[in-house]
């Protein structure tokens, strides 16, 4: 048995086009955004570096950045609801159609959320 090729150092695994059955349209923007997601990552590897000289602080610096990336997705969901909110909101003047993608649209936040 052969193995396979290995991929190029530091490029990225192709993203499957479904997970668990539904479509990658139903995935969505991601929930935090490229350059959040790259500062994150740069203090994840900073924590990881500083490890070997101080383990607890390391430690403790994870502890923060997770709740700092935790606090985020609270933000992007507040934001998330508000603009969901916004489009059926006006009252019995709401068409099922306007119901039916805000409903559309929380189902992809949650499956990110899942997926995260």
């Amino acid at each position: 048995m052969q193995a396979a090729p290995e991929a190029e150092a530091g490029a990225e695994p192709a993203a499957p086009a479904a997970t668990e059955g539904r479509p990658a349209a139903e995935h969505g923007t991601p929930l935090i955004a490229g350059e959040d997601a790259e500062s994150y990552r740069d203090r994840w590897q900073q924590i990881q570096t500083n490890f070997v000289d101080d383990p607890r602080d390391s430690v403790r610096a994870a502890d923060s950045l997770v709740a700092d990336v935790i606090q985020s997705l609270a933000a992007t969901f507040a934001d998330h609801k508000q603009d969901l909110e916004s489009q059926w909101s006006r009252g019995d003047d709401t068409q099922t159609e306007e119901l039916r993608l805000a409903l559309q649209h929380y189902r992809v936040f949650f499956n990110q959320l899942l997926d995260a």
